[in-house]
């Protein structure tokens, strides 16, 4: 494990990141999820693809990376970029898992691996509307110190700055995006998942051009046990686009 200080808006964050086959020339790069960190994601394909270089990053205030301050997610794609500079790694292939779909979307690979990505909106239903406004209503009389009741459970735990990043994040259309992303993207999903669930998959599908999808038993997590596989779908799609 290593650190890159990394400077954004004046702020400084400590990137923790890891490299597997430091010698490979493509480079690979693995973004977890909300909540998450590198470690899950090494563990999943660190034994796979050694043809690539791996580099496993926690994003900005998850795992032993630092955020000083509330950002969106095109800070952190910035940060990533910044810190891609850094190391001279290239953008031949970026996967992202869950809002890491979305940071890797935003840097622009040449392919781009989508493990359960966010990024498509979906109405809340009535009863989290309620819930919104009965805290906002308490907040009004200065009885915030009852978050914790309504949050999210991503969320609870969060220092008030990562709150609000999350806040920034988690309602995202990114809609657009996906359209206007003209590289190759593979699209991986859990068939039961419901963080994101497969309908989203479809409509991602449906907006990137050069796209294909593929579905596995499991959840939101479905990666963790179909890494293998995962990993032979990658390495045939970087292969396609040498071909063209």
């Amino acid at each position: 494990m290593a650190v890159k200080s990394i400077q954004h808006n004046q702020y400084t964050f400590d990137i923790s990141y890891e490299i597997v086959n430091p010698e490979a020339k493509v480079d690979l790069i693995i973004l977890h999820g909300w909540g998450s960190n590198k470690t899950i994601m090494k563990n999943s394909f660190g034994g796979y693809m050694d043809s690539f270089r791996h580099i496993y990053i926690d994003l900005p205030g998850f795992g032993k990376s630092t955020c000083p301050v509330a950002l969106t997610t095109v800070d952190v794609a910035r940060i990533v970029e910044l810190f891609m500079i850094h190391i001279n790694a290239s953008r031949d292939i970026i996967l992202g898992h869950s809002f890491g779909g979305k940071v890797a979307l935003l840097l622009e690979p040449k392919v781009l691996v989508l493990v359960a990505s966010a990024g498509i909106y979906r109405a809340k239903p009535l009863k989290v509307h309620a819930k919104i406004m009965l805290f906002k209503t308490l907040k009004l009389f200065g009885l915030s110190k009852f978050r914790s009741l309504f949050v999210a459970e991503d969320a609870k735990s969060l220092s008030e700055h990562m709150y609000q990043t999350f806040k920034n994040v988690v309602d995202e259309d990114f809609s657009r995006e996906f359209s206007l992303y003209k590289g190759k993207a593979l699209l991986t999903w859990g068939k039961e998942d419901t963080a994101t669930p497969i309908e989203s998959a479809k409509k991602i599908e449906s907006l990137i051009e050069d796209s294909e999808l593929v579905i596995y038993e499991g959840d939101h997590f479905f990666f963790t046990k179909n890494a293998q596989d995962i990993a032979k779908n990658i390495e045939k799609t970087f292969l396609s686009t040498l071909a063209h």
